[in-house]
Protein backbone atom coordinates (compact mmCIF):
# COMPACT_ATOMS: atom_id res chain seq x y z
CA UNK A 1 0.00 0.00 0.00
CA UNK A 2 1.51 3.33 -1.01
CA UNK A 3 2.04 6.12 1.69
CA UNK A 4 -0.52 8.17 0.41
CA UNK A 5 -2.83 5.40 1.09
CA UNK A 6 -2.23 4.93 4.81
CA UNK A 7 -2.35 8.72 5.20
CA UNK A 8 -5.51 9.16 3.33
CA UNK A 9 -6.94 5.87 5.28
CA UNK A 10 -5.68 7.05 8.88
CA UNK A 11 -7.24 10.74 8.73
CA UNK A 12 -11.00 9.03 7.74
CA UNK A 13 -10.47 6.39 10.14
CA UNK A 14 -9.41 8.79 12.57
CA UNK A 15 -12.09 11.36 12.16
CA UNK A 16 -14.91 8.85 12.44
CA UNK A 17 -13.33 7.27 15.56
CA UNK A 18 -12.57 10.26 16.89
CA UNK A 19 -15.86 11.63 16.08
CA UNK A 20 -17.65 7.97 17.89
CA UNK A 21 -15.86 9.08 21.04
CA UNK A 22 -16.56 12.43 21.57
CA UNK A 23 -19.89 12.34 20.17
CA UNK A 24 -20.49 8.90 22.29
CA UNK A 25 -19.15 10.37 25.07
CA UNK A 26 -21.14 13.72 25.46
CA UNK A 27 -18.32 15.79 25.77
CA UNK A 28 -19.28 19.68 25.35
CA UNK A 29 -18.15 20.83 22.58
CA UNK A 30 -17.56 17.47 21.01
CA UNK A 31 -16.24 18.49 17.51
CA UNK A 32 -12.77 20.19 19.28
CA UNK A 33 -11.26 16.71 19.54
CA UNK A 34 -12.24 15.76 15.79
CA UNK A 35 -10.60 19.43 14.80
CA UNK A 36 -7.18 18.43 16.82
CA UNK A 37 -7.28 14.91 15.17
CA UNK A 38 -7.35 16.55 11.73
CA UNK A 39 -4.72 19.22 12.89
CA UNK A 40 -3.08 15.94 14.09
CA UNK A 41 -3.08 13.50 11.19
CA UNK A 42 -2.63 16.06 8.47
CA UNK A 43 0.67 16.79 9.58
CA UNK A 44 3.15 14.45 7.59
CA UNK A 45 5.83 12.61 9.75
CA UNK A 46 6.05 9.98 12.21
CA UNK A 47 3.17 9.85 14.95
CA UNK A 48 3.70 12.08 18.37
CA UNK A 49 4.77 9.13 21.31
CA UNK A 50 2.02 8.96 23.82
CA UNK A 51 3.60 10.01 26.64
CA UNK A 52 4.53 13.39 24.83
CA UNK A 53 1.27 13.75 23.38
CA UNK A 54 -0.15 13.15 26.67
CA UNK A 55 2.47 15.33 28.77
CA UNK A 56 2.14 18.13 25.82
CA UNK A 57 -1.58 17.73 25.71
CA UNK A 58 -1.59 18.81 30.11
CA UNK A 59 1.00 21.72 28.95
CA UNK A 60 -1.21 22.68 26.54
CA UNK A 61 -4.33 22.83 28.66
CA UNK A 62 -2.68 24.88 31.40
CA UNK A 63 -1.63 27.27 29.21
CA UNK A 64 -4.91 27.58 27.91
CA UNK A 65 -5.96 28.39 31.47
CA UNK A 66 -3.24 30.80 31.98
CA UNK A 67 -4.65 32.71 28.94
CA UNK A 68 -7.44 33.80 31.53
CA UNK A 69 -4.57 35.81 33.24
CA UNK A 70 -4.91 38.08 30.21
CA UNK A 71 -8.47 39.19 31.01
CA UNK A 72 -7.29 41.40 33.65
CA UNK A 73 -4.71 43.31 31.71
CA UNK A 74 -7.46 43.57 28.90
CA UNK A 75 -9.86 45.45 31.05
CA UNK A 76 -7.74 47.49 32.70
CA UNK A 77 -4.86 47.95 30.11
CA UNK A 78 -6.70 47.40 27.07
CA UNK A 79 -4.03 49.09 24.44
CA UNK A 80 -1.33 47.38 26.37
CA UNK A 81 -3.55 43.88 26.15
CA UNK A 82 -3.88 44.40 22.56
CA UNK A 83 -0.53 45.05 21.69
CA UNK A 84 1.10 42.36 24.30
CA UNK A 85 -1.36 39.56 22.42
CA UNK A 86 0.16 40.69 18.70
CA UNK A 87 3.77 39.88 20.08
CA UNK A 88 2.94 36.67 21.74
CA UNK A 89 1.20 35.68 18.18
CA UNK A 90 4.01 36.81 16.38
CA UNK A 91 6.58 34.59 18.63
CA UNK A 92 4.11 31.69 18.15
CA UNK A 93 4.02 31.53 14.63
CA UNK A 94 7.83 32.35 14.06
CA UNK A 95 7.67 28.88 16.64
CA UNK A 96 5.95 27.19 14.36
CA UNK A 97 6.68 27.82 11.13
CA UNK A 98 10.45 26.71 11.99
CA UNK A 99 9.62 23.73 13.78
CA UNK A 100 6.31 22.61 11.39
CA UNK A 101 4.35 22.21 15.09
CA UNK A 102 0.72 20.56 14.62
CA UNK A 103 -0.06 22.35 17.91
CA UNK A 104 0.77 25.87 16.58
CA UNK A 105 -3.37 26.83 16.47
CA UNK A 106 -3.98 25.64 20.20
CA UNK A 107 -1.31 27.74 21.36
CA UNK A 108 -2.54 30.70 18.87
CA UNK A 109 -6.05 29.96 20.78
CA UNK A 110 -4.74 30.02 24.23
CA UNK A 111 -3.91 33.76 23.92
CA UNK A 112 -7.11 34.82 21.58
CA UNK A 113 -10.34 32.44 22.04
CA UNK A 114 -9.72 31.76 25.60
CA UNK A 115 -9.34 35.79 27.01
CA UNK A 116 -12.12 36.93 24.88
CA UNK A 117 -14.33 33.96 26.47
CA UNK A 118 -13.36 35.08 29.85
CA UNK A 119 -13.78 38.49 29.19
CA UNK A 120 -17.52 37.16 29.24
CA UNK A 121 -18.17 34.58 31.81
CA UNK A 122 -14.57 33.14 33.00
CA UNK A 123 -16.00 29.59 34.42
CA UNK A 124 -16.89 29.11 30.79
CA UNK A 125 -13.34 29.84 29.92
CA UNK A 126 -11.73 27.70 32.45
CA UNK A 127 -14.39 24.80 31.19
CA UNK A 128 -13.54 25.72 27.08
CA UNK A 129 -9.81 24.79 28.39
CA UNK A 130 -9.84 21.80 30.21
CA UNK A 131 -12.70 20.46 27.22
CA UNK A 132 -10.05 21.37 24.68
CA UNK A 133 -6.86 19.56 26.49
CA UNK A 134 -9.46 16.57 27.23
CA UNK A 135 -10.23 17.15 22.81
CA UNK A 136 -6.27 17.89 22.41
CA UNK A 137 -5.44 13.84 24.30
CA UNK A 138 -8.27 12.36 22.54
CA UNK A 139 -6.64 13.50 19.69
CA UNK A 140 -2.80 12.31 20.55
CA UNK A 141 -4.83 8.79 21.04
CA UNK A 142 -6.57 8.30 17.95
CA UNK A 143 -2.97 9.60 16.03
CA UNK A 144 -1.10 7.07 17.51
CA UNK A 145 -3.37 4.15 16.73
CA UNK A 146 -4.06 5.51 12.94
CA UNK A 147 -0.10 5.13 12.74
CA UNK A 148 -0.61 1.56 14.34
CA UNK A 149 -3.04 0.80 12.46
CA UNK A 150 -0.97 1.92 9.01
CA UNK A 151 2.37 2.87 9.70
CA UNK A 152 5.04 3.75 7.14
CA UNK A 153 8.39 2.88 6.76
CA UNK A 154 11.03 4.68 8.57
CA UNK A 155 12.24 8.04 6.60
CA UNK A 156 14.40 10.89 6.70
CA UNK A 157 13.23 14.15 8.95
CA UNK A 158 13.05 16.66 6.66
CA UNK A 159 14.43 20.13 7.39
CA UNK A 160 11.50 22.80 7.56
CA UNK A 161 11.22 25.08 4.54
CA UNK A 162 13.06 28.59 5.43
CA UNK A 163 11.57 31.29 6.82
CA UNK A 164 10.57 34.50 5.26
CA UNK A 165 10.46 37.40 7.92
CA UNK A 166 7.27 38.66 6.23
CA UNK A 167 5.26 35.39 6.98
CA UNK A 168 4.54 35.37 11.06
CA UNK A 169 3.98 39.17 10.60
CA UNK A 170 1.35 38.43 7.95
CA UNK A 171 -0.22 35.66 10.13
CA UNK A 172 -0.56 38.07 12.78
CA UNK A 173 -2.40 40.83 10.78
CA UNK A 174 -5.15 38.40 9.98
CA UNK A 175 -5.53 37.74 13.11
CA UNK A 176 -5.78 40.65 15.30
CA UNK A 177 -8.35 42.56 13.98
CA UNK A 178 -10.65 39.67 14.78
CA UNK A 179 -9.32 39.32 18.21
CA UNK A 180 -10.45 43.18 18.48
CA UNK A 181 -13.59 42.53 17.41
CA UNK A 182 -13.94 39.87 19.24
CA UNK A 183 -13.41 41.42 22.38
CA UNK A 184 -16.52 43.49 21.49
CA UNK A 185 -19.09 41.11 20.89
CA UNK A 186 -17.46 37.90 21.94
CA UNK A 187 -20.41 36.00 21.69
CA UNK A 188 -20.75 36.43 17.72
CA UNK A 189 -16.84 36.76 16.63
CA UNK A 190 -15.43 33.69 18.67
CA UNK A 191 -16.07 31.51 16.06
CA UNK A 192 -15.25 33.85 13.17
CA UNK A 193 -11.68 34.16 15.65
CA UNK A 194 -10.95 30.58 15.83
CA UNK A 195 -11.47 30.33 11.49
CA UNK A 196 -8.60 33.79 11.96
CA UNK A 197 -6.76 31.31 13.63
CA UNK A 198 -6.22 28.80 10.42
CA UNK A 199 -6.72 31.12 8.40
CA UNK A 200 -3.57 32.88 9.76
CA UNK A 201 -1.49 30.03 9.46
CA UNK A 202 -2.62 29.64 5.82
CA UNK A 203 -1.92 32.98 4.52
CA UNK A 204 1.28 33.27 6.47
CA UNK A 205 3.10 31.17 3.03
CA UNK A 206 0.19 32.64 0.38
CA UNK A 207 0.75 34.87 -1.67
CA UNK A 208 -1.44 37.89 -3.44
CA UNK A 209 -2.74 36.09 -6.59
CA UNK A 210 -2.93 32.63 -4.52
CA UNK A 211 -4.10 34.06 -1.40
CA UNK A 212 -8.03 34.90 -2.65
CA UNK A 213 -8.48 31.12 -4.10
CA UNK A 214 -6.76 29.20 -1.30
CA UNK A 215 -8.91 31.22 1.86
CA UNK A 216 -11.65 32.38 0.04
CA UNK A 217 -11.80 29.05 -1.75
CA UNK A 218 -11.17 26.47 1.32
CA UNK A 219 -14.25 28.62 3.11
CA UNK A 220 -16.38 27.65 0.56
CA UNK A 221 -15.69 24.34 0.49
CA UNK A 222 -15.90 23.69 4.03
CA UNK A 223 -19.02 25.29 4.10
CA UNK A 224 -20.36 23.30 1.45
CA UNK A 225 -19.02 20.28 2.79
CA UNK A 226 -20.88 21.26 6.29
CA UNK A 227 -24.24 21.25 4.30
CA UNK A 228 -23.87 18.01 2.52
CA UNK A 229 -23.05 16.29 5.78
CA UNK A 230 -26.11 17.90 7.41
CA UNK A 231 -28.68 16.55 4.23
CA UNK A 232 -27.16 13.33 5.03
CA UNK A 233 -27.98 13.39 8.77
CA UNK A 234 -31.66 14.84 8.15
CA UNK A 235 -32.05 10.95 6.00
CA UNK A 236 -31.63 9.38 9.47
CA UNK A 237 -30.44 11.62 12.71
CA UNK A 238 -28.29 9.91 14.51
CA UNK A 239 -24.74 8.70 15.87
CA UNK A 240 -23.91 6.32 13.23
CA UNK A 241 -24.87 8.13 10.60
CA UNK A 242 -22.92 11.36 11.83
CA UNK A 243 -20.02 8.77 12.22
CA UNK A 244 -20.25 7.41 8.38
CA UNK A 245 -21.11 10.81 6.80
CA UNK A 246 -17.41 12.36 8.93
CA UNK A 247 -15.66 9.18 7.64
CA UNK A 248 -16.71 9.96 3.81
CA UNK A 249 -16.03 13.64 3.95
CA UNK A 250 -12.60 13.07 5.32
CA UNK A 251 -11.61 10.56 3.01
CA UNK A 252 -13.14 12.45 0.44
CA UNK A 253 -10.95 15.37 1.22
CA UNK A 254 -8.24 13.33 2.51
CA UNK A 255 -7.59 11.67 -1.31
CA UNK A 256 -7.23 15.41 -2.83
CA UNK A 257 -4.86 16.37 0.17
CA UNK A 258 -2.36 14.03 -0.44
CA UNK A 259 -2.60 13.88 -3.59
CA UNK A 260 -3.98 10.77 -4.65
CA UNK A 261 -6.88 13.10 -6.43
CA UNK A 262 -4.15 15.73 -7.97
CA UNK A 263 -6.18 18.81 -7.65
CA UNK A 264 -4.76 22.56 -8.12
CA UNK A 265 -5.24 23.06 -4.33
CA UNK A 266 -2.50 22.94 -1.70
CA UNK A 267 -2.72 20.46 0.87
CA UNK A 268 -3.51 22.95 3.20
CA UNK A 269 -5.99 23.75 1.32
CA UNK A 270 -8.27 20.91 1.69
CA UNK A 271 -7.02 20.91 5.53
CA UNK A 272 -8.25 24.21 6.22
CA UNK A 273 -11.44 22.82 4.40
CA UNK A 274 -11.99 19.97 5.82
CA UNK A 275 -11.41 21.66 9.48
CA UNK A 276 -13.77 24.65 8.49
CA UNK A 277 -16.40 21.88 8.26
CA UNK A 278 -16.61 21.27 11.76
CA UNK A 279 -16.46 24.96 13.05
CA UNK A 280 -19.87 24.46 10.83
CA UNK A 281 -20.78 21.49 11.53
CA UNK A 282 -20.36 20.98 15.30
CA UNK A 283 -22.63 24.64 16.35
CA UNK A 284 -25.44 23.45 14.07
CA UNK A 285 -25.63 20.16 15.84
CA UNK A 286 -25.76 21.59 19.07
CA UNK A 287 -28.01 24.20 17.82
CA UNK A 288 -30.66 21.31 16.98
CA UNK A 289 -29.89 19.93 19.84
CA UNK A 290 -31.06 23.18 21.75
CA UNK A 291 -34.03 23.79 19.66
CA UNK A 292 -32.34 26.81 17.72
CA UNK A 293 -33.06 28.15 14.38
CA UNK A 294 -30.24 25.51 12.36
CA UNK A 295 -30.60 27.52 8.57
CA UNK A 296 -30.45 30.99 10.10
CA UNK A 297 -27.39 30.39 12.68
CA UNK A 298 -25.63 28.67 10.28
CA UNK A 299 -26.26 31.20 7.40
CA UNK A 300 -24.84 33.76 9.80
CA UNK A 301 -21.96 31.93 10.89
CA UNK A 302 -20.96 31.09 7.11
CA UNK A 303 -21.21 34.69 5.99
CA UNK A 304 -18.89 35.90 9.68
CA UNK A 305 -16.05 33.25 7.99
CA UNK A 306 -16.54 34.82 4.85
CA UNK A 307 -15.75 37.75 5.74
CA UNK A 308 -12.99 36.91 8.04
CA UNK A 309 -11.57 34.81 4.61
CA UNK A 310 -12.19 38.08 2.49
CA UNK A 311 -10.31 40.13 4.96
CA UNK A 312 -7.87 37.57 5.12
CA UNK A 313 -7.40 37.88 1.11
CA UNK A 314 -7.00 41.92 1.35
CA UNK A 315 -4.49 41.78 4.21
CA UNK A 316 -2.42 39.37 2.24
CA UNK A 317 -2.55 41.40 -0.52
CA UNK A 318 -2.32 44.61 1.07
CA UNK A 319 0.88 43.41 2.79
CA UNK A 320 2.16 41.66 -0.66
CA UNK A 321 2.16 45.39 -1.98
CA UNK A 322 3.65 47.21 1.17
CA UNK A 323 6.85 44.40 0.76
CA UNK A 324 6.74 45.53 -3.11
CA UNK A 325 7.16 49.09 -2.58
CA UNK A 326 10.04 48.69 0.09
CA UNK A 327 13.57 49.45 -1.64
CA UNK A 328 15.90 46.67 -1.65
CA UNK A 329 19.30 47.23 -1.19
CA UNK A 330 21.61 46.91 -3.76
CA UNK A 331 23.95 43.49 -2.83
CA UNK A 332 27.53 45.28 -2.24
CA UNK A 333 30.06 44.71 -4.24
CA UNK A 334 32.75 41.91 -3.55
CA UNK A 335 36.27 42.95 -1.78
CA UNK A 336 39.14 42.83 -4.52
CA UNK A 337 42.03 43.36 -3.22
CA UNK A 338 45.13 45.14 -4.86
CA UNK A 339 47.90 43.92 -6.28
CA UNK A 340 51.43 44.94 -6.48
CA UNK A 341 51.74 48.04 -8.67
CA UNK A 342 48.26 49.44 -8.39
CA UNK A 343 47.90 53.08 -7.51
CA UNK A 344 45.28 53.22 -4.86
Amino acid sequence: MHAADKAVLRLAVGVGLSAFISYASALPLPFVGCIVTVVLLAKPGPPLPFVKGMLAAMIIAAVLVAGVLMVPVLEHYPLAGVLLTGVLLHAIFSAGKRTANAFTTILVIACTAIPVTALQNQAMATVLSVHMGVGLAAGVVVSGLMHALFPDPPAPVKAAPPLAPWHPMQATLVVMPVFVLALINPASYVPALVKSVLLGQQAGGATARSAGRELVGSTVAGAAMAALVWFGLTLRPNLWMLVLWLTAAALWAGTRMFGIRPTSWPPSFWANALVTMFIVLGPAIEDSAAGKDVPSAAATRVAVLLGVSLYAWAAVSAFTWMQGRVPRKAPRPAYRPRGPGRLP
